[in-house]
C-alpha cells in the first residue's frame, strides 16, 4: 500500500468492474479501462493489491495510445 494507506489502483479496478457490468462482461468493450489499470499497475504494482493478475507487459489496446497518467473513466462504445 502507499504511504496514505489507500491502494493507488483501486479506482481503476472499480472502473473495470463498472465497465464490465455495463457491457455485459465483454472485455473488448472495456479495453481502454483495462489499459488504464495496467498503466497504474506498471507504476504501483509493488504497493497495489489490485494489481495481482494484471499482465504488465501486454497492452490491452490494439493500438496503444493511452497517456501515462490516465484519468479514471469508463469506456462507453
Amino acid at each position: 500500500m502507499s504511504k496514505t494507506g489507500k491502494d493507488p489502483c483501486k479506482p481503476f479496478a472499480c472502473a473495470i468492474q463498472a465497465c464490465l457490468t455495463e457491457n455485459n462482461f465483454q472485455e473488448y468493450r472495456c479495453s481502454e479501462v483495462l489499459e488504464r489499470m495496467r498503466l497504474c499497475c506498471v507504476k504501483w504494482h509493488k504497493e497495489s493489491l489490485c494489481c495481482s493478475g494484471i499482465n504488465l507487459e501486454k497492452s490491452y489496446l490494439q493500438n496503444p495510445k493511452v497517456e501515462i497518467n490516465p484519468e479514471v473513466s469508463r469506456s462507453k462504445k
